[in-house]
């Protein structure tokens, strides 16, 4: 399997995840646990503009679908 193949799997992962589960994977969860590092390494590779081209559009509807579920503070 190459990398950009992982990287799509782990894509498509996500994406069901957050539509099946409506929310985000948490790093308290053991089985969701793999889903959040790899979430959190992709965002500081976005950040530092270390993501390849075809990457970042998919990155971004990853990012776009996960503000939606985003956990909010209930004691705000």
């Amino acid at each position: 399997m190459t990398q950009d193949e992982r990287w799509d799997a782990h894509w498509h992962e996500i994406m069901d995840f957050i539509k099946k589960n409506h929310r985000n994977p948490s790093k308290h969860c053991p089985e969701e646990r793999n889903m959040h590092n790899w979430w959190k390494q992709q965002k500081k590779l976005f950040n530092a503009n270390a993501l390849s081209a075809n990457r970042i559009d998919r990155f971004n509807q990853l990012l776009a679908i996960g503000e939606q579920y985003r956990h909010i503070n209930q004691y705000l």
